[in-house]
């Protein structure tokens, strides 16, 4: 067997490895929602994260030593890319096993030196496995009437402890249908059936069952979020409310959102059927969604170089105010922003471009809450010089040349992260009315408050560092100042002990590293008085110290917190006093 078949097999062998611990991780999460363990549902989000990077680095050690001094050869990697490309051909997984692939030749190679004939830049598979949606969705007829199959469809997908009231929730969810879909759909026909994912999705402190409602040629997506009564002596579960629409449903798979634990050991099949539910959201995002972020990452390069080589428009500075930290720039036609790290920072910022990648870093491993933009990271990055415009060069030369490289007509970025644009808070409250104002500064309260729950504390609160999603929902995008909420001292400012203290310019009492003084908050809407009279009318608790170190004791006596992907008033009213997720 020859050096290439060898390390072929090793890195296939490497990425069997890795899909089957992270199965194992997955499978765990229906006992840890079942024994109501919220702390390790966590801890094993962080850990299914983690788990690639060891896996590849692992795996990067038995490629090493069987390559030996053929490692940095190019023609080498091209053969056995051909080799790999053989073995997994026809694996129902081939897209994600070839991401790893490409995650090993990356680690050799430091992400230069990207082509297809070395690496799966593209897949000679196509995008997808052919799979068969069909195989894994499950399906419900009327034939005892809508409550029926809705009774058939609770207990198909019980869990180890019995649901609350089943009856309950069954006639629960036939009056939210009937009253949401019964101008829309015939819910009499007899060929009406729900149609869901066999497998339970599960998230923090929640599962959920998605699926659709299918009438003739129309259809309705649906997801029914069930909630655990952290009642040790009896648990139980219940249904908390029923979703309907492909926009709730891409809110609850947001990019603002921790990943799902969901059993897909076919994971194209899902996200297909996902596809179809939410057909304005990306693949890449539903991928990471369940888990696989690293081959979303593959896939969201894979859409970015087909949408720059069918457009002509020019990147540019990013609208808004510059940032401290970061240059941020895109492309009008499209929906993501590019970050990269300032050599130089503005004061008085003083941070390492170290200390940055941690934050990012962190923001990747956390809970979300829905209020932190995922992102994707990437070294070496390639594009069309001639499609900068002179005014984002002369930006890019001027606060990160460090990070730009030029070779021939290809401009070379050395690092840098991809999100998912929104317009500022600031710029959108420019135009909103008092309606929106009002509304969007009550969800940028809440923001802050789930971040904190979320034992986040976001540190620079100005209004540029939110965006506000197209389904107008408040993000936190600036990360180069998080930091855990219980490291942070909650102080009130002493008050002057003389008129001297009183007028002087600089503070009359110490300040430690990590003291922060809620008081001062009132500062980020110095320039906006209308967004500070929304805000002082909703939100005011938020310049109380009492109120962040309120919060710190919570979490410090073990208390998860509840992140509603959807509105607390559509809840059914059986619930409304308990816990969700």
């Amino acid at each position: 067997m020859d050096k290439q078949t060898r390390l072929a097999r090793t890195i296939l062998n490497g990425f069997a490895a890795y899909f089957a611990e992270f199965e194992n991780i997955t499978l765990a999460a229906r006992t840890r929602f079942e024994n109501a363990e919220w702390q390790l549902m966590h801890a094993a989000s962080t850990r299914r994260i983690a788990l690639y990077k060891e896996k590849v680095l692992e795996t990067l050690e038995f490629a090493t030593y069987i390559a030996g001094d053929e490692l940095t050869n190019f023609d080498f990697w091209t053969q056995t890319r051909a080799v790999y490309a053989d073995l997994v051909r026809g694996m129902t997984n081939f897209e994600i096993a070839e991401t790893f692939y490409n995650s090993i030749y990356n680690a050799v190679f430091s992400h230069r030196r990207i082509r297809d004939e070395h690496a799966f830049v593209f897949s000679p598979q196509g995008d997808m496995p052919p799979v068969d949606v069909s195989k894994v969705v499950m399906r419900f007829t009327r034939r005892r009437g809508l409550a029926g199959a809705l009774e058939d469809l609770l207990t198909h997908y019980q869990l180890s402890i019995p649901y609350e009231d089943k009856a309950r929730d069954v006639a629960s969810i036939v009056a939210a249908v009937e009253k949401q879909l019964g101008n829309d759909l015939d819910l009499a026909n007899p060929s009406l059936e729900i149609q869901v994912l066999e497998h339970h999705f599960y998230r923090n402190k929640a599962v959920y069952i998605v699926g659709r409602i299918v009438s003739g040629r129309n259809q309705m997506p649906i997801v029914l979020p069930l909630l655990h009564n952290n009642d040790d002596a009896s648990p139980a579960v219940y249904i908390d409310t029923i979703l309907f629409g492909s926009d709730r449903v891409s809110l609850l798979f947001s990019f603002t959102r921790t990943y799902f634990m969901v059993d897909a050991s076919i994971p194209s099949q899902y996200v297909l059927f996902l596809q179809q539910l939410m057909p304005k959201k990306d693949t890449s995002e539903i991928y990471s969604a369940i888990g696989h972020h690293r081959h979303g990452k593959t896939f969201y390069y894979r859409t970015a170089y087909r949408h720059m080589r069918a457009t002509e428009d020019e990147f540019i500075v990013a609208p808004g105010i510059k940032g401290m930290v970061m240059t941020v720039f895109t492309l009008p036609s499209y929906e993501f922003v590019f970050k990269i790290i300032k050599d130089r920072f503005t004061p008085p910022k003083d941070m390492t471009h170290e200390a940055v990648k941690s934050k990012y870093d962190l923001v990747k491993r956390w809970d979300r809450a829905g209020r932190m933009a995922d992102t994707q990271e990437f070294s070496n990055l390639v594009f069309d010089r001639a499609r900068f415009s002179e005014e984002l060069m002369a930006e890019l030369l001027n606060t990160c040349p460090s990070q730009i490289h030029t070779s021939g007509t290809a401009l070379i970025i050395k690092h840098c992260y991809v999100e998912r644009r929104m317009t500022p808070l600031n710029l959108y409250l420019q135009e909103a009315t008092d309606e929106e104002v009002e509304a969007v500064m009550d969800d940028y309260g809440k923001a802050i408050k789930e971040l904190a729950a979320a034992n986040i504390f976001p540190g620079d609160m100005l209004l540029k560092n939110f965006g506000v999603t197209r389904h107008g929902r408040v993000v936190f995008y600036d990360y180069d100042e998080i930091q855990p909420l219980l490291e942070c001292k909650f102080r009130r400012i002493p008050p002057p002990r003389d008129e001297f203290e009183e007028m002087s310019g600089q503070p009359w009492y110490s300040v430690g590293p990590n003291d922060v003084f809620p008081e001062e908050f009132r500062l980020f809407f110095s320039g906006n008085q209308r967004a500070r009279k929304a805000f002082d009318a909703l939100h005011s608790d938020i310049y109380d110290a009492d109120f962040w170190t309120g919060l710190q004791a919570r979490i410090e006596s073990g208390h998860v917190e509840d992140f509603f992907p959807y509105p607390k008033r559509i809840r059914f009213s059986h619930s409304q006093t308990a816990e969700a997720s």
